[in-house]
């Protein structure tokens, strides 16, 4: 565990020489990753193949029963009672278990000459091993920084240099997109459609597999934007708590600039904004990093700040 090109090599392997292809996914109750997760990571891997999950608390070497065998081959009968063909395996104990089912056994790049790599080296140095990760996997250790602020504090600049010099992603802020269409009056409806769109976005990019998404704003900004604008909020903006891994909040020490979509333009209303931001994060114990500075000095404090992430 994790599922990696390894494992997905040899089920492609397997469902190239069979009609009919169980994949069965073992799960211990104390793994570091949940079994129910990872079974959910193969299903979308292999829609096309029975996944099944076992997550009885089984032996896992012959040292650990005198029964193993006999064990294991009654799981295997539990989750495919009929009749097999044939079993496939990257590990030699494959033979052992197609004896007992009285079947034949193919075995698939046992010397792991294809895909060198491990469940365990992979959670030990998952980005240092991520062309070993598949896709669907690959949300589980992406990291998130998300960029907060009050309007014309650099977010969309900081953002997008700290994309570039990470190879990551910059995920622009939602809000812009929608009321630059439907225009800047909204209301607490509009601030709810402007999160389920920046949340939408951000599952989308997931998928394409980046190790570090950069985000302009989420829903724990768009909240207290709702106050600002409409003097109320969702009930759902409470319950949200699906933060990103480091927060940078923008400082108001830079001057105001009109692009044509700002609503705050007052010293006094933007310190008003920018102390509410500091109440949201503090009342939802987000740990966050002030970004000061201009120009390259900015950077260099963000640059500062990443250096926290694992």
């Amino acid at each position: 565990m994790p599922p990696h090109k390894g494992h997905e090599f040899l089920c492609n392997f397997a469902a190239e020489q069979v009609e009919y292809l169980t994949i069965l996914v073992c799960s211990l109750p104390d793994e570091p990753i949940d079994g129910n997760l990872r079974y959910k990571w193969m299903t979308k891997m292999f829609p096309n193949c029975n996944v099944r999950h076992c997550n009885k608390v089984l032996p896992q070497v012959p040292e650990d029963h005198p029964d193993f065998w006999d064990i294991w081959k009654k799981v295997i009968n539990l989750y495919h009672p009929e009749p097999l063909d044939v079993i496939f395996a990257s590990e030699s104990y494959g033979a052992r278990l197609a004896k007992d089912q009285n079947c034949k056994f193919v075995p698939c790049d046992l010397a792991r000459s294809a895909f060198n790599v491990s469940g365990t080296a992979i959670r030990n140095d998952p980005h240092g091993k991520w062309d070993y990760i598949p896709n669907v996997v690959k949300p589980y250790y992406s990291r998130r920084v998300c960029i907060v602020g009050v309007e014309s504090t650099g977010k969309t600049t900081l953002g997008r240099d700290l994309a570039d010099y990470y190879d990551g992603v910059f995920l622009p802020e939602y809000g812009r997109t929608y009321t630059e269409f439907f225009g800047p009056d909204v209301n607490a409806t509009d601030m709810k459609n402007i999160v389920n769109g920046h949340l939408a976005s951000r599952k989308a990019i997931e998928k394409s597999g980046y190790k570090l998404i950069i985000e302009d704003t989420d829903p724990v900004l768009s909240a207290v934007w709702s106050d600002m604008l409409t003097g109320q909020r969702d009930p759902w903006f409470d319950l949200f708590d699906d933060y990103a891994d480091l927060y940078l909040l923008c400082d108001i020490d830079l001057d105001w600039v009109d692009d044509g979509t700002r609503y705050f333009s007052e010293d006094e209303d933007r310190k008003r904004f920018h102390e509410k931001i500091i109440a949201e994060l503090q009342k939802r114990n987000i740990p966050y990093t002030l970004i000061s500075g201009k120009g390259s000095a900015r950077l260099h404090c963000a640059e500062q700040a990443l250096k926290k992430l694992k």
